[in-house]
This record gives C-alpha cells, sequence and structure tokens, in this order.
C-alpha cells in the first residue's frame, strides 16, 4: 500500500488522471478495463478529465465498467452513471459501445448477475476471478467502500462478482463489485479528499482495522492512496 498526498483537490485528481494515463502509455497496445467509482469526491476529478486532460487520454483503448450503482433510473441525479457521463463521458471520444452500465432501474439481486455476467464475458480471468486493470475507489465517512458497509462483510469473501448490497443509512438498495475482483484487479486506486475523511483514513490504515475499505487496502495487491492534505492530516 503507497500513500500520496497533495497539497489540493485539484492537485490530488490531477495526480491519479496521470498515473492512469502513464500506465495506459506504458502499454499502448493494450485495452484497459477500467471500474469508475461515482459520489461527490471523484466529481472534480471527472471534470477536470473531460475538460483539460482529454486530449492526452486514449479513450478508444478504455472499456468502461461502474463500481457501484444505485437502484435509481439513469436520468435520476443519485445515478452514478448519469454523474460520470454528465461530466466525462459524454465530453470525451469514447466508443459507447464500451461503456457498460449498471442498470440501476432492474431489481438489483437481478441486475448484479447480469451485469456479472457482462463483466466475466468482456474481461480475462484470473484463478477463476475476471481481473480489472483499474478500479477507482473512495472511502465512505463510516469507512465502506464500493457500496460494501459495515456489517455487510460476507460481501468481502463473495464468490459473486456483483452483488445486491444495502445503504445501511438510509436503506437505499444497490448494486455493489464485492471484495474479491476488487482485490484481484491489477491496480486499486483509492481517492480521498477533505478534513472530514482525515478521521476514517487514519482508522482504516490500522492494521486490525475490520471496516471494508481496511479490508481491501491491507489485502489488495497493488493499492495506491490519492489524498489530499486535509485527508491525510491524521496519518502522517
Amino acid at each position: 500500500m503507497k500513500l500520496f498526498t497533495f497539497p489540493s483537490y485539484m492537485a490530488t485528481s490531477r495526480a491519479l488522471i496521470f498515473r492512469i494515463v502513464g500506465l495506459m502509455r506504458e502499454n499502448p497496445d493494450k485495452i484497459y478495463n477500467i471500474a469508475f467509482s461515482g459520489g461527490g469526491t471523484p466529481a472534480m476529478l471527472y471534470e477536470l478529465w473531460a475538460n483539460e486532460y482529454s486530449a492526452i487520454t486514449p479513450w478508444e483503448r478504455i472499456r468502461v465498467f461502474f463500481v457501484d450503482e444505485r437502484c435509481v433510473p439513469p436520468t435520476n441525479s443519485e445515478s452514478n452513471y448519469k454523474l460520470i457521463d454528465d461530466l466525462l463521458l459524454s465530453k470525451v471520444p469514447i466508443p459507447r459501445e464500451q461503456i457498460y452500465r449498471i442498470n440501476g432501474e432492474i431489481p438489483p439481486a437481478e441486475e448484479a448477475k447480469i451485469y456479472s455476467q457482462t463483466v466475466r464475458h468482456v474481461l480475462l480471468s484470473k484463478y477463476g476471478c475476471p481481473q480489472f486493470d483499474i478500479v477507482l475507489l473512495g472511502v465512505g465517512g463510516d469507512g465502506h467502500t464500493s457500496s460494501i458497509f459495515p456489517g455487510q462483510e460476507n460481501l468481502l469473501i463473495s464468490s459473486d462478482v456483483y452483488a445486491e448490497s444495502v445503504n445501511t443509512s438510509n436503506g437505499q438498495q444497490r448494486v455493489a463489485l464485492t471484495g474479491i475482483p476488487i482485490l484481484m484487479s491489477k491496480h486499486i486506486f483509492f481517492l480521498v479528499m477533505g478534513k472530514n475523511k482525515a478521521e476514517i483514513m487514519k482508522d482504516i490504515l490500522v492494521e486490525d482495522c475490520e471496516l471494508p475499505a481496511a479490508f481491501v487496502a491491507q489485502k489488495g495487491g497493488d493499492v495506491e492512496f490519492y489524498l489530499d492534505d486535509a485527508a491525510a492530516a491524521l496519518v502522517r
């Protein structure tokens, strides 16, 4: 696990964009299967990427998947797909057939199975598990990641690729990428920003912490955290 800290939201977002584009430049003939997260934290990254760094990104070599999705239609303001499409995907020259949306309007248990099958069909597998090249994750204030909330630790070791989950704070149903395919990803990037994340960052880096984000951080292979100074304030 590696931690990288930067002085601002903008600098942190920029560094992660450069990291992803740099990986793609190292392998110019490779298609990258990337799972994107929604939520407020990566919104700036997506907007910056579309507005300032679209020209240096080989969009034709990216297949877009989603880490998780709220069970709402794609036009709903809470949809992760809508967020990422509005800020990034609709503004860059990525082939639309390379965008694999989680259908939040379908019952979550059913869509989890359908989307799992899609991912298994498109991605190559390692040890029987489909392997993403990059998974972009965030950390919730309660230590959740990929809509795997505290108390749902069974999803961290599930044999399913995607599964139904529930936001324990409001009961909202979601579809979430489970723990094993996250851990099997070639690169796991956490983007964590803001002073409201400082305390939870301190917690998840404790060796025996059992929060979902800590599980991924401590058991994943190539895990990198991109933090602004505010989020990193208690872990230096």
